[in-house]
């Protein structure tokens, strides 16, 4: 289960819906981590790999355009435009957050139309597309109308700028009022076995409305793929390094869930990451993990997960031993939480 070192092309991988009639890989690729958040990247080398998530038959990449400021979506362009490409990948990117030049300078919620017309038409001309695939609100504004904003998406949709409309971490309030305006065709939202706060209300919201679940961290910031013992070893610049689950403290005891982690993996032959994916997709049939890694072996290993069968007493343990109540640590520090839960 670990590594796929076949060098022919894969299978095509299993197909998971959106809202209605965007068909996507079972797990799809966020691609986040090429531009920032986890320490120096190398353009190179993201090159290679996005190549090879194409050729792997993943068919969504998710970035949006804070990712290094239009860095994320510069490389996706030069992805589409490579040779064989076209038509086998679609992208999802985001707009909605503010972020200034100067790095000092917090970050800013902003919903209104004029920013998400300007910023829809910036994320066109750096992917080089006519039409985006899937078009999300990064984070949703407390004070501003959600109607407003989907009334706005909705036009861009008739103009042909935007295929899909997508939100991310919505409330299930906020998503049944949005989804009245114009169809939600996603709602990308963080959901791993360390972060499930949405199974009690959103999750079902977007399964009784038809709304795809896309989840974004599905291996915990790369805690659930048991890799990461400590933090001392991360770059400088990782996010993680302020991140409050991975203080000494909290990390050192949320290592300690792992274990039923691993001996589900182990009964498996599998890897932990592998058991945490697909944990997930057993949660429903309209949800897309999002992994990303900047390493061919573990794009390799997450794909993997798509052939790995939990059973129920498998999930029932690992919905017991990670259990929220559980885990030491908020999922971001109190400057993170702007936007979230809206």
């Amino acid at each position: 289960m670990r590594n796929d070192t076949h060098t022919t092309t894969p299978p095509a991988l299993p197909v998971r819906m959106l809202g209605q009639d965007l068909a996507v890989s079972a797990i799809a690729y966020g691609a986040m981590g090429m531009s920032e958040f986890y320490g120096p990247s190398d353009d190179a080398a993201s090159r290679t790999l996005l190549r090879e998530v194409v050729e792997r038959g993943v068919t969504l990449i998710d970035t949006a355009d804070i990712y290094g400021r239009g860095h994320n979506e510069l490389l996706l362009g030069e992805l589409l435009r490579s040779q064989g490409v076209a038509g086998r990948v679609r992208i999802a990117t985001k707009c909605g957050i503010e972020r200034p030049a100067d790095p000092a300078a917090p970050r800013r919620i902003n919903n209104t139309p004029e920013y998400i017309r300007r910023c829809c038409e910036a994320s066109l001309t750096r992917l080089g597309v006519e039409r985006i695939d899937l078009y999300y609100v990064h984070r949703l504004d407390p004070a501003a109308a959600v109607e407003d904003t989907m009334a706005c998406l909705a036009e861009l949709v008739k103009e042909g700028k935007i295929a899909h409309v997508g939100l991310c971490e919505a409330s299930a309030a906020t998503l049944r009022r949005a989804h009245r305006v114009h169809p939600v065709a996603a709602l990308q939202t963080e959901y791993s076995l360390w972060s499930r706060d949405v199974e009690q209300d959103i999750l079902p919201t977007t399964a009784a409305l038809g709304i795809g679940f896309v989840a974004y961290s599905p291996l915990g910031r790369g805690f659930l793929s048991g890799r990461l013992t400590d933090t001392a070893s991360l770059a400088e610049g990782d996010f993680r390094r302020g991140n409050p689950r991975f203080e000494a403290a909290n990390l050192a005891h949320n290592l300690g869930l792992l274990d039923t982690v691993r001996a589900v993996a182990a009964r498996h032959a599998a890897a932990p990451g592998q058991v945490a994916l697909a944990w997930l997709l057993a949660k429903g049939d309209h949800i897309v993990p999002i992994p990303g890694t900047r390493r061919s072996a573990y794009l390799q290993e997450n794909l993997g997960a798509l052939t790995l069968a939990l059973g129920a007493e498998d999930l029932l343990r690992l919905d017991q031993a990670m259990a929220p109540a559980q885990v030491r640590g908020a999922r971001y520090a109190a400057e993170g939480m702007r936007g979230i839960n809206s």
